[in-house]
């Protein structure tokens, strides 16, 4: 089987479906809620922890086919493989992306082993084979990365737009963005502002960065 892709996507005010109201929903949900989606939960009965879930719509009672309008994305993940299977069959017939939790084969697409620190994501898949051997080269990830990773991504993030402006060749700003995030990372700190006026001049004088 080839490999999945590992698409990054916007789910900000998207309307997502979860079909299920147990364990392994209410696991996927809290695994997509920090990345801003509507969701609507269906199912008979929902574990008590739903409620605590801010923003999402309890809905107790059988999925129907109507729940599907208008939907971003859909989850199914009941205990029923077979209403599973139903609901990624109707989601393929209205080209709306499905992961059924229960099956690779009824999935267009995965949850992958997920890191978040601020602004950075990460998503180790292992395209539905060995759950854990994702989540095990997710730990890893989690131990090589700075404890103050989300400081060094917001001095990133706003050194951009003054280096758009000073440095205006393009891959020259390419080059020195690079090293000012190794740099960054390997200090495991943002750097001071003589570090980077140091890099800045050495770019402007057209030396390695």
């Amino acid at each position: 089987m080839m490999a999945y892709f590992p698409f990054f996507v916007d789910l900000n005010g998207k309307t997502g479906l979860i079909v299920g109201g147990g364990a392994v929903a209410l696991r996927k949900a809290r695994k997509l809620l920090p990345y801003g989606p509507r969701l609507t939960v269906v199912a008979p009965a929902l574990r008590p922890e739903f409620q605590e879930l801010e923003g999402v719509a309890l809905l107790r009672r059988p999925f129907e086919e109507a729940d599907l309008e208008g939907c971003g994305f859909a989850v199914a993940a009941t205990n029923d493989r077979g209403l599973n299977h139903r609901v990624a069959e109707l989601c393929k017939e209205r080209r709306i992306p499905v992961n059924a939790a229960d099956s690779r084969e009824d999935s267009t697409f995965l949850f992958p082993a997920l890191l978040r620190r601020g602004e950075l994501s990460v998503g180790v898949s292992a395209s539905g084979a060995s759950p854990a051997a994702a989540a095990w080269v997710r730990d890893r990830f989690a131990q090589a990365l700075p404890e103050n990773l989300e400081e060094i991504l917001e001095f990133l993030e706003d050194v951009r737009e003054p280096l758009r402006q000073a440095v205006p060749d393009g891959e020259t700003r390419r080059r020195l963005l690079a090293s000012l995030a190794v740099a960054c990372m390997e200090a495991g700190r943002p750097l001071t502002e003589a570090e980077l006026g140091r890099r800045l001049a050495d770019a402007e004088r057209g030396e390695p960065v």
